[in-house]
């Protein structure tokens, strides 16, 4: 397999509400069918999150916190799984520099 470069980003314009989180993003793998699947880095901060996929996550390292618009907070770090659904809104708050594995799957 080759290398697969980092590509660089933050949040989108708008969507920061605390920090300067930088991410880093290594899709290794792109299939038709909107599939991709690679790795995912913040550096710490909080931002407002809304997806129209669905999202497949595995915690490498680090510590954040998910909150859904009306919900509660959900902690996940190294070894924790989930799903991000579509239509899910509401913010992600990197505590501990957050590494993590994902699927994406658009609509």
């Amino acid at each position: 397999m080759a290398r697969v470069e980092a590509e660089e980003g933050a949040p989108a314009e708008g969507r920061l509400l605390s920090g300067d989180p930088k991410f880093r993003t290594w899709n290794v793998e792109e299939a038709e069918g909107g599939i991709f699947a690679g790795v995912w880095e913040s550096t710490p901060g909080k931002w407002r999150i809304a997806y129209d996929e669905w999202g497949f996550c595995h915690i490498l390292s680090g510590v954040s916190v998910i909150t859904q618009d009306g919900g509660e907070a959900r902690t996940v770090k190294a070894g924790d799984s989930f799903v991000i659904r579509p239509g899910f809104t509401g913010t992600w708050e990197v505590l501990e520099t957050t590494r993590k594995e994902y699927v994406i799957r658009l609509p």
